[in-house]
Parts: structure tokens; C-alpha cells; sequence
């Protein structure tokens, strides 16, 4: 199924592309996934909501028919994730990020990808508790003091907090966003970058809407309604090149610290392998919860390597850019430069989880 195009990539493409960067082997899936059982499911109720309030998402004149076709299939795949992985918990906004994926990929395809999605990029989102969702907020105030210290002194006066990037953070900006290219561009972004990527973007987007910010009434109703209404005409390609600027000048080991103070004094900050962490490798909350495990491990020659990976070489900034779909060209050079990516990138072993 193809039925969108964003950027420079086509789904034709895609479908190619987003199994290498989510290390899926595509060639020993299943023909057919599996038959689901609904009714016995505990989270079919209300994914079946969910799905069926999710008419948006599907392209404007789409048949009815091809449309309640597809909605079965999306509430299959959520169910037969869930039901693969007993120690995920569904979560309002998850049907958004799937649903992405099924257009794009198909159900075969989608089932295997967001299975690996959910055990590693969603992981924390799919918590008993929002406890891990909320620290990953926290990472956005510090992002926008090193980048806007007047809109983050602003917002800190107005008490508007971060939860109106919450259905930015847990749909992948799916929920928000009514253009389905600007979605998939997003996710081709996403999906080559570190797990934290999408709190980047975040900042980008409120840096970018400075004057309307200061402009706002400081308080914390005004401030939130504004920022909650994310304008639809953004300069996607700029904003994504400014979101991995933003990675690479202040890495997500620069503000553990403080992320943790904010969400709570108990939570030790640990040390994130900045680019070193490939999208198939962590969740993105896995690191600060290892603690101080791997500190002294680390002290020594991995500082070392850190700055030389937090300031690349142009050579391997360019590759970097590249796999992030910033430099991607059509056809077969999009999956060279995935390919030269992929040959360099670091393969850590999987089993990270406690």
C-alpha cells in the first residue's frame, strides 16, 4: 500500500527504508499475520473507540469501504502487539502512531515495525503509569533555556508547563497535524534519530513561535492554549534541521540532570551514548533509570569518544543527516545512504532492559 508521499521519499521507498532503521528483517515475516482474538482482549473496548474515531487520519475521499477495511486491520495490529507483549499497556494515542505505520506499510509490514516500535521508541509511553512519559517532558524546558533563555524565562512566569506537548510526544505529532506528508516526514526523521528526537522537534516549534509566545497574555490558560494549537503551515525542513543541530549541540546527556531534578530528586541521571544510541537500541527513558550502572565504565575512554561523536567529523555529519532524511535522495540512492549509515552505526547488544 502506497497512498502517501512526503518529501523526497515516496512509500515505495519507505517500505524499504523504515524496516533497515528499525533493524527489522523483512524477509522471514509471516505472509499473513496472525488471527486475533477481540472480544477476550481487555484493551479492545477501547481501542475500538479509538480506531473509530480516527477518521482523520485516513486520506480525504477515501472509499468507505476501503476505509472500514483498514480500521479492522489497525485494531488488529494494536491488539496482536499487545497481546505479543503483556508487559505493554495501551495508551490514548497509540492507535495514532500505528495507524501511520499501516498506511504506509501495509498490515504485515506494520505489524512487525510497530512491535518493534513499542518495545523500544514507545516503551516508556507504554508504562502502567505516565511516570516515564512525564520525565521525558522534562527534557523539553531545558532544550528551549540553552536555545531561547527569554521564552523559557516566560513560560517558567506563566506556570504553563510541558503538558501541552504531551499528544505531540506520545502520537509522534500524528494526533496534531492534518497533512499526512508532514507526518510521515516526521517520521522518517524520527525513526533515524535517537528516541528523544521528538522533545527537539518540540522545542523547535515553540522556539519558532517566539514572537507569539512573548505576544501571548502570561498566564498559564493563555500560554497553553496558544502552544497546544500547533500551526499547520510549519517550515518542516528547516525545523528538522534545526531539531538535529539542537541534538548535537546539547545531547540528552547534557540535560539528564536537570530533566531528572524537575520530574524528581530521587531520579539519579545517568549518561545517554548520545548518537551511539540508534533508534532499534534503546526506549528512551532506559538509560537515566540505569542509573549510575555503567558511570565508571564510561568515565575513562568513552568520554573521550563522546566528544568525538558529539562534534562528527563533516564526513560523518553528512551521513548522519543523510539516514536522518534530510540529504535523502529518490530511489535506489535514498537506500545506499541508508546502507553507508548502517555499516558504521554501532550495534549494541538489545538486551538493555532491567
Amino acid at each position: 500500500m502506497a497512498i502517501s508521499e512526503g518529501g523526497l521519499l515516496t512509500d515505495e521507498i519507505r517500505c524499504k527504508v523504515w524496516p533497515r532503521l528499525l533493524n527489522v528483517p523483512t524477509d522471514i515475516l509471516p505472509e499473513k499475520p496472525e488471527e486475533v482474538e477481540r472480544e477476550n482482549n481487555k484493551d479492545y473496548n477501547q481501542v475500538l473507540l479509538d480506531v473509530q474515531r480516527s477518521l482523520r487520519r485516513f486520506p480525504p475521499g477515501m472509499p468507505d469501504e476501503q476505509r472500514e477495511g483498514l480500521q479492522e486491520e489497525l485494531i488488529d495490529i494494536i491488539l496482536r502487539v499487545l497481546g505479543r507483549n503483556t508487559q505493554l499497556h495501551y495508551y490514548q494515542g497509540y492507535h495514532d502512531i500505528v495507524v501511520t505505520f499501516l498506511l504506509v506499510l501495509g498490515e504485515r509490514l506494520a505489524t512487525a515495525l510497530v512491535e518493534k516500535l513499542s518495545t523500544h521508541h514507545l516503551r516508556d509511553f507504554m508504562d502502567p503509569t505516565m511516570d516515564n512519559t512525564k520525565h521525558i517532558l522534562n527534557y523539553l524546558m531545558p532544550i528551549i533555556e540553552r536555545v531561547n533563555p527569554e521564552v523559557h524565562d516566560f513560560m517558567q512566569q506563566a506556570e504553563v508547563g510541558t503538558i501541552f506537548a504531551l499528544s505531540w510526544l506520545i502520537t509522534w505529532f500524528g494526533h496534531v497535524l492534518s497533512d499526512f506528508r508532514h507526518v510521515v516526514r516526521l517520521y522518517d526523521f524520527f525513526l533515524a534519530c535517537h528516541p528523544l528526537m521528538p522533545i527537539y522537534f518540540a522545542a523547535v516549534i515553540v522556539q519558532y513561535r517566539e514572537d507569539e509566545v512573548l505576544d501571548c497574555e502570561c498566564d498559564m490558560a493563555s500560554v497553553h492554549h496558544l502552544l497546544s494549537q500547533i500551526p499547520q503551515d510549519l517550515p518542516y525542513e528547516t525545523l528538522i534541521s534545526r531539531a538535529g543541530d539542537l541534538f548535537v549541540q546539547f545531547p540528552p546527556s547534557e540535560l539528564a540532570r536537570e530533566a531528572a531534578q524537575q520530574y524528581s530528586q530521587q531520579m539519579a541521571p545517568s549518561t545517554f551514548k548520545d548518537f551511539d544510541l540508534t533508534p532499534e537500541q534503546q526506549r528512551p527513558d532506559t538509560v537515566l533509570r540505569r542509573r549510575r550502572r555503567e558511570k565508571q565504565a564510561l568515565k575513562g575512554a568513552a568520554s573521550g569518544a563522546m566528544v568525538a561523536t558529539a562534534q562528527p567529523t563533516a564526513a560523518r555529519r553528512f551521513v548522519r543527516l543523510a539516514v536522518m532524511g534530510l540529504t535523502v535522495a529518490l530511489g535506489a540512492a535514498a537506500l545506499t545512504l541508508v546502507n553507508t549509515a548502517l555499516e558504521w552505526v554501532p550495534k549494541l547488544d538489545l538486551h538493555l532492559f532491567p
